[in-house]
């Protein structure tokens, strides 16, 4: 997994790619090689992890369990109409983010050569 030049590509500034990615291999996302020739990488292990995993570093529980708005909930078992509408929809996301391994990711960005526009 090469991520050397990465930075301009995804319009993010290689100082704070840098840092997501030393987070990631802390946590055994990701592997890492040290040295003016290093780079990121993933092995047949970290491939089969999970989307949800990343977010869940990057973002931690809080995003993963946001709830809409950022209003507190009170009474979960009254549930407000916000709630109810983007209930399913979120439900979908975390289904969809626990079911997208890295590999299928990374093979998919490759496969279709795609770019990250801001």
């Amino acid at each position: 997994m090469m991520v050397k030049g990465s930075y301009s590509t995804m319009h993010v500034s290689e100082a704070y790619l840098g840092k997501l990615l030393q987070e990631l291999s802390r946590h055994n996302i990701i592997s890492s090689i040290r040295g003016p020739k290093g780079d990121f990488f993933l092995t047949d292990e970290e491939q089969k992890q999970f989307i949800l995993d990343i977010v869940r570093i990057i973002d931690g529980e809080k995003r993963i369990n946001f709830y809409v708005l950022g209003i507190s909930q009170r009474n979960i078992s009254s549930p407000c109409m916000l709630h109810e509408m983007v209930g399913p929809s979120k439900s979908n996301i975390l289904k969809i983010l626990t079911s997208i391994t890295n590999y299928d990711l990374f093979h998919y960005i490759k496969k279709a050569d795609v770019f990250f526009y801001y």
